[in-house]
């Protein structure tokens, strides 16, 4: 009995050992909290405990843009590991109706560091995961723990190299001091400096793409996202603000709380601030809580103050000391809390979720059962449209057939009949991601609360700039799963004078783009053509025998890139200018450069380097902004300015280069901010303004008013100051489709407006290619100020100077790279404008 006790005793003391070698403060050889650790020994120590503890199993699920891994650790218990497989698969057979709720843990899935500066959460995370193996694992009989440490490792190293690089040897927590600045860009964002937390349903980014395949994998029915605020801020933890989209249920709502007050027995202990309810929304849809809750589970934001600005140590307005290593504390607290409180619901968790997504396959919410989006003759888009939906596992299919419906037409505002036609897409209600489809189709966004944290329009037939339908009956017709390749023309007879390409779609940029890169030369018409039998509208793309020698590796390469490319014998047409015309512009190809650096919002410079680099491949010289005194112009083509605020083009000789430089056949492509920044200097265009007659107006009404109409409760100064609140709506744009930049796009535009910002009508010297008229709104939220000033100005123009020209981009057509319909509108200002 005696020698069973001491070799009991002897695993103890072995089993002790490993544990505590395990621990983060002895694999670092420093304690959590005393300085920030790179991502590669984040992933060592992830390795490490994956290589040591069996109920741990890592996965590398791919890599970020800058080549660093991304990680999942699946923390179980023995039982539930040794079956992990057959969890999962059940989980997904319940979302798919293979497979009733069982008895089965809760799969609870922690994400860290979405932004790369908020870099507390990363520390908690190694915390969190020895915490797990080692005190808590009793934790783990009913739930299993996923956690991502580090959904943005290059942000992250940006922020962690900046500090680690210029704190003091004895933090200095001085609000002033330099370690508490970040350098631009920051550490927030990706290597293209996209905000990730905004990309969950778009995709757009490589480290979303991978992260978002890992998820539909699992299909936790809890999902946290671990962030960071500003330095003064009590911690922040759910239930969420106002407005939650009334497609979350009350289920959602109530667990959401349950965690909350969870969390708060914690903090109450400890006397830490927290506050609830406040600031944090949820509605739309691309966040770390939102997509998450849109997918069934119960989605939620922690917040931790801190974020760039705190470092190892930082004086609060409040005269206190943050640490790090409070922030690490706080991250782990509600971490461990909220672990716990699954694990004891998780019975409730896992039926609950069978309901939910029961309910979205036999009973869909919301108004419309069924959404069409047709083609209209842009094939491309739609495909688009439907990778994007297969990314989100959501069921679509295209119709075998034609057939009569009616439904409300987005375009126009109004239920009408039309005909559902062969290839047009379908998108059924009546599937498991139903409240997702809700959402990203609802033609209007339906806000329970005007303050919102975000955009409050997204719907994608708009963003695709696609004519569709929402109907409120199920369709029962035959669907296809892809769009049959159209059958080529067959080539015209005789030698091969020219060969033609469309150009409606970001394809048939990268097309073009691929050509200019091979030196091809490519024309473009300006007017409408016909050939035969066929109309070719403006912007088609010429690319002649003349000029270019052998051609005939062109349709192989259009095959590959899927462009459907036209031989034609002949330069003679039938209707419209010959293809020796001058109304046949050459495009050059132009030497591209971006401003970047102190002054350029650096999400604004991230979508147009990303544009650039990963959806057409055509090369971009990236410039500082402390590089415009020393430019070498004769090498510039085109200079693009993205939204910002710039002290150089405050400077007169700077203005002066550039304006020399743009009368010599430069172009110079400004957006948003950057419009406003140059109306300022008299380039012969002027932000609108009311005018007198407004003004008179506005003055009557004034003197109608209560005169104790001022008399406003402070309370209520959170709603007052919403009149003139744009958080992000919807608006139609009225296009002159003969000029260039329009080319390619119907008499019509959809933008999303996050500004009042529009220009003047320019009577001279200049195009008024993008307008608002009035009543041009359609979806989203817009304070009762600012909707009266958007009517009657200019969204997009051109402004000749000399040989060259100002593009004018009041909206972002580029906008977190999911607005999908202005990226052909970039493009022209880039390609087309000025050849």
């Amino acid at each position: 009995m005696r020698y069973l006790f001491l070799v009991c005793l002897f695993f103890l003391m072995i089993c002790t050992h490993a544990a505590a070698q395990t621990a983060p403060s002895q694999f670092l050889q420093y304690e959590l909290g005393t300085r920030f650790t790179p991502h590669y020994r984040v992933v060592d120590y992830f390795r490490h405990i994956a290589a040591t503890v069996k109920t741990v199993k890592l996965e590398t699920y791919g890599e970020s843009y800058e080549g660093r891994p991304l990680l999942l650790a699946i923390v179980a218990s023995p039982e539930n590991m040794a079956r992990l497989e057959a969890i999962r698969q059940h989980n997904l057979d319940v979302v798919t109706g293979k497979a009733e709720a069982a008895a089965q843990p809760a799969i609870i899935w922690l994400s860290y560091n979405v932004h790369g500066n908020e870099a507390v959460s990363t520390e908690a995370a190694m915390k969190t995961l020895y915490t797990l193996i080692t005190t808590r694992t009793e934790l783990l009989q009913h739930a299993v723990v996923i956690i991502d440490p580090c959904l943005n490792p290059d942000g992250r190293e940006r922020y962690v190299n900046f500090y680690n690089a210029v704190h003091s040897k004895i933090p200095d927590a001085t609000p002033y001091a330099r370690e508490h600045y970040e350098p631009w860009p920051g550490g927030r964002s990706n290597h293209y400096y996209f905000d990730l937390n905004r990309d969950w349903a778009w995709q757009t980014q490589q480290e979303s793409r991978l992260r978002i395949i890992q998820y539909n994998r699992w299909m936790p029915q809890v999902h946290v996202d671990f962030h960071e605020q500003g330095v003064d801020a009590p911690y922040y933890f759910a239930p969420a603000a106002e407005p939650l989209h009334d497609a979350i249920t009350a289920w959602q709502r109530d667990f959401q709380t349950q965690i909350g007050k969870h969390n708060a027995t914690y903090f109450d202990a400890k006397g830490w601030l927290y506050f609830t309810r406040e600031q944090f929304d949820l509605f739309y849809p691309s966040y770390g809580d939102t997509y998450p809750t849109y997918n069934g589970a119960i989605g939620m934001t922690y917040e931790q103050g801190g974020s760039g600005r705190a470092g190892l140590a930082i004086f609060t307005r409040q005269g206190d000391t943050l640490t790090l290593k409070d922030r690490i504390e706080h991250h782990f607290t509600t971490g461990l809390a909220t672990v716990e409180v699954s694990a004891a619901s998780a019975g409730r968790l896992v039926n609950e979720f069978a309901a939910y997504f029961r309910q979205a396959r036999q009973q869909p919410g919301g108004d419309y059962k069924t959404f069409v989006i047709k083609a209209d003759g842009n094939r491309e888009k739609l495909q688009a449209l439907a990778e994007l939906l297969r990314k989100n596992e959501i069921a679509a299919g295209f119709a075998n057939s034609n057939t009569g419906s009616s439904g409300f037409n987005y375009f126009t505002g109004k239920t009408e009949n039309f005909n559902i036609e062969k290839e047009d897409l379908v998108i059924s209600a009546f599937q498991p991601r139903s409240n997702l489809v809700r959402v990203l189709f609802e033609p209007v966004a339906r806000l329970t609360d005007s303050v919102t944290y975000d955009i409050t329009a997204w719907a994608l037939p708009y963003a695709y700039g696609l004519p569709a339908y929402a109907l409120k009956q199920k369709l029962g017709i035959a669907l296809h799963d892809s769009l049959e390749k159209p059958v080529p023309a067959p080539p015209a007879a005789g030698n091969t004078y020219a060969y033609l390409a469309p150009w409606n779609s970001l394809k048939d940029l990268k097309f073009l783009a691929h050509l200019l890169n091979r030196n091809i030369r490519v024309r473009f018409t300006e007017a409408a053509f016909t050939i035969g039998q066929t109309n070719y509208p403006a912007g088609t793309l010429v690319i002649t025998k003349a000029g270019n020698g052998l051609l005939d590796a062109l349709p192989a390469l259009a095959q590959k890139m899927d462009i459907s490319l036209v031989k034609v014998p002949t330069g003679f047409v039938e209707k419209g200018a010959d293809f020796g015309s001058d109304k046949l512009r050459l495009i050059r190809k132009p030497k591209v450069a971006v401003l970047a650096g102190e002054g350029a919002y650096s999400l604004s410079m991230g979508e147009i380097w990303h544009f650039f680099e990963q959806q057409i491949d055509y090369p971009l010289t990236v410039l500082n902004t402390s590089s415009l005194y020393g430019v070498n112009w004769k090498d510039l083509d085109v200079l693009i300015l993205p939204a910002g605020n710039y002290i150089a083009l405050n400077d007169k000789a700077v203005l002066e280069r550039i304006r020399d430089w743009v009368s010599n056949g430069g172009k110079l492509i400004a957006m948003e901010e950057a419009v406003t920044q140059l109306a300022q200097a008299e380039w012969g265009f002027k932000m609108k303004k009311e005018d007198d007659a407004k003004d008179k107006e506005k003055k009557e009404e004034d003197e109608k008013k209560d005169p104790y109409e001022a008399l406003k409760p402070y309370g209520n100064r959170e709603r007052e100051s919403v009149t003139q609140f744009i958080p992000g709506a919807i608006y139609k744009v009225h296009l002159d489709k003969t000029h260039p930049l329009a080319f390619g796009y119907p008499d019509y535009y959809y933008t999303l407006k996050q500004s009042d910002q529009l220009l003047e009508f320019m009577e001279s010297g200049g195009w008024n290619v993008g307008a608002l008229k009035k009543d041009d709104y359609l979806t989203g939220f817009v304070g009762a100020q600012t909707k009266m000033k958007l009517k009657d100005g200019l969204v997009f123009g051109v402004k000749e100077l000399g040989a060259g020209s100002i593009v004018l981009l009041a909206d972002n057509p580029l906008f977190r790279s999911f607005w999908e319909n202005g990226k052909l509108l970039f493009g022209n200002a880039v390609f087309l404008v000025g050849q």
